[in-house]
């Protein structure tokens, strides 16, 4: 049986209770990681993400750059999130699909 536990918030450095019915639901729903932020930081980074439009992590990264490229299946043009460096086949989406499905 799991007992409460006292943790620092990463974001206010204020100390939290992690308390044992909410390891008990983290081990229900297969979490590992015990929880970073206090309730409030928890909350306040919940209502930023929701005005933002989604999750902010990946929001301060530089727009990825695409390449335009003929899949080395059917031929049709298509664009990867990589410069291709020509020693490899290049798919589309749905060719990448069923050869990913072939390797299984």
């Amino acid at each position: 049986m799991s007992q409460d536990k006292e943790l620092t918030c990463r974001d206010c450095n204020t100390p939290f209770t992690f308390s044992a019915s909410e390891q008990d639901f983290f081990a229900e729903k297969g979490f590992t990681n015990e929880p970073g932020r206090c309730p409030s930081c928890r909350t306040a980074r919940k209502q930023s993400n929701d005005r933002s439009g989604g999750y902010s992590r990946g929001n301060d990264r530089p727009q990825r750059e695409m390449h335009t490229v003929n899949c080395s299946a059917c031929g049709k043009e298509t664009e990867v999130p990589f410069r291709p460096s020509g020693d490899r086949p290049v798919y589309c989406r749905e060719c990448f699909s069923q050869q990913k499905d072939r390797r299984h």
